[in-house]
């Protein structure tokens, strides 16, 4: 009984890949709600090397609420590696509006008690 307990439990605890892929399809929909849901509370967001950039869910929904007014938003996963409960996502994404060129861009999810608790941007610029 605690067997079949414990399974349904894991069955309703989304993998990793699959918090990465429900985040990915709420920001292409700009469904702020999806997208913020698929993430801790104390969420950590850091660029290349280490450098962090904003910390917790407040800030990250303020972030990702301005940034989904942008026309023409959206990002494309060019490859995918999952490594234990972490995603590591090769994307294109279209952040500055009509007719801009996207970025090239890896982000690395980190998934902890079934949410993502941690993300790091690598620019694919030398800037």
């Amino acid at each position: 009984m605690i067997n079949a307990a414990l399974g349904a439990v894991a069955l309703l605890t989304p993998t990793p890949e699959q918090l990465a892929q429900a985040q990915l399809d709420a920001y292409n929909a700009r469904d702020l709600e999806a997208f913020v849901a698929q993430y801790s509370e104390d969420v950590e967001v850091y660029t290349y090397p280490g450098v962090l950039t904003l910390s917790g869910r407040a800030d990250f929904t303020a972030r990702y609420r301005s940034r989904f007014e942008t026309e023409g938003l959206r990002a494309e996963v060019t490859h995918r590696a999952v490594l234990g409960n972490r995603v590591i996502d090769h994307e294109l994404a279209w952040t500055s509006g009509p007719g801009q060129p996207p970025v090239e861009v890896v982000v690395i999810y980190t998934v902890e008690d079934g949410l993502i608790a941690r993300v790091e941007f690598v620019s694919g610029s030398s800037e």
